[in-house]
């Protein structure tokens, strides 16, 4: 990542929307922009995390609203929510909190809310070979309240529902009911 070419990008582009960064409180926006941009496409690494599932455990595991935050890869502008993630184990089980990690690894990008929960939902379904995965994400699109429609207060939900989760009437009821 280049930063000062990022700060000279954000200097260049602020003028060029009229807006003047020589006074006192505009002289460090670029270089804040740049950095807060980095900040948002820098995803923490991490490992997840599996072990065997050697209880045979085979109910719902679900973690609710996971705070997550992207940002829109056609306006740059962001888009703030929670995530739903469950899964019927299989063989293996993941720790909890990798769960959230798996959110905020494929959110740190430019996003469609689309791709994300399906990126979330097969990353889960490839490592731990579960019955069923499903995500579901509720978030508010400054793209869409701040611009265009100015549709302040729509959220935008989207789902995705793998094996038992989608195939299964009564395993999707009750994963759509504890996520609602």
């Amino acid at each position: 990542m280049d930063l000062a070419a990022a700060e000279q990008a954000a200097r260049r582009f602020l003028h060029a929307l009229g807006v003047p960064t020589d006074g006192e409180s505009l002289r460090d926006t670029p270089a804040r922009m740049a950095r807060a941009y980095a900040e948002l496409f820098t995803p923490r690494p991490f490992e997840l995390t599996t072990f065997p599932n050697d209880e045979g455990y085979d109910e719902l595991v679900l973690v609710r609203a996971i705070p997550m935050r992207s940002v829109c890869e056609h306006h740059l502008l962001p888009f703030t929510g929670i995530a739903h993630v469950g899964y019927l184990p299989g063989p293996r089980i993941v720790g909890l909190s990798k769960l959230a990690r798996v959110v905020e690894h494929f959110a740190g990008r430019p996003q469609v809310q689309e791709r994300l929960t399906r990126q979330v939902a097969d990353l889960l379904h490839h490592e731990l070979d579960p019955r069923g995965v499903g995500v579901v994400i509720q978030a508010d699109h400054t793209c869409m309240t701040l611009r265009g429609a100015q549709a302040t207060g729509a959220r935008t939900t989207t789902s995705t529902l793998l094996g038992a989760l989608r195939e299964d009437a009564r395993a999707r009821a009750e994963f759509l009911s504890l996520t609602a």
